[in-house]
Parts: structure tokens; sequence; C-alpha cells
């Protein structure tokens, strides 16, 4: 058996090194759409588009389905500040839903939130929540996603919008 000195096979590890640093680096997030649903009740209905140079627009709509578009500048770290509340909730690929059919417990009449980030390389990820569906469960993250926009719509709109 043929042993290789310890000296040539750390210089061989070092060697190959390189190689590994030419892997492209991961996708990054270049937009992210955050979508609210109705409820029974008065909850806010909007659509929120936001690219990484904060170029966006918001989307709401009216009882009566009436919709208003707003184009909005936000600075490339109001991006990054809202897609960072969102991270831990994007999914590392496909989409996932959490909403009927698929709670084991639901209350009804809630609303929900439809988020789609698109990568750079074309590539998307999604997250549906019906805040109905197995609300203990799903505390934690619906209270992220529900919060998550406010700073961004706040710096932006001011508050109250």
């Amino acid at each position: 058996m043929y042993r290789v000195p310890l000296g040539l096979a750390a210089a061989a590890l070092v060697a190959a090194l390189p190689a590994c640093a030419t892997l492209p680096p991961p996708a990054q997030v270049r937009t992210i759409s955050y979508e609210t649903g109705p409820c029974f009740g008065s909850c806010p209905e909007y659509r929120l588009v936001i690219n990484a140079d904060g170029s966006g627009e918001m989307f709401t709509r009216l009882r009566a389905r009436a919709q208003t578009r707003r184009p909005f500048s936000a600075t490339p770290r109001q991006f990054r500040d809202f897609a960072a509340r969102l991270e831990p909730a994007r999914p590392a690929s496909g989409a996932v839903r959490l909403a009927p059919p698929d709670c084991r417990t639901t209350a009804t009449d809630m609303d929900s939130v439809d988020i789609e980030w698109t990568m750079d390389d074309g590539s998307t990820r999604g997250l549906t929540l019906y805040y109905g569906c197995d609300m203990e469960r799903n505390r934690a993250l619906a209270e992220r996603l529900r919060s998550a926009p406010e700073p961004l719509l706040s710096e932006i709109f001011g508050p109250g919008r």
C-alpha cells in the first residue's frame, strides 16, 4: 500500500480550493411581491411590488373592487430591510401553501398574504398564508408576515398612509 506524504496531500487540497471558488454565488432576491387578501371586515387589501433598486408600485383595493396604483421609490437599504424581515419565511425553492384545505384547524373570515420572491436567476419562491390556518402553530410566522411591510410603508407613504 502506498501512502501519500501529509505535505503532498495538503498541497493538493490547497491547489483544489480555487476550483471551489468558481461556483456561482447563490441567487439574490430581485423583486418581492407582497399581496394581502380580503377578510370579513375591514382588512386592508393591497399589493406591494418592490425591486432591489428601490423602484416599486403599490396597488390598493377598495370594497367595490376599484383599484388605485401608486408608484414609489425606496432606497436599496429599504428594500434590503424589507427582504430581511421576510427572509426567514422564504422557501428554499418552490412554493409553500398554508391555507385551506391543507389546515388541521381553520378559523373563518380571516385575511391572507401571498408573497412571491423573484430571484436574479429568474426563479421564484412563494408563500401563501391564510391567517386562520392552524393559528397557534403559525402564530410566529403570521406575526412576522403581518408586520413585515409596516416600516417600509411608513417610510415611503408616511404613518397611516
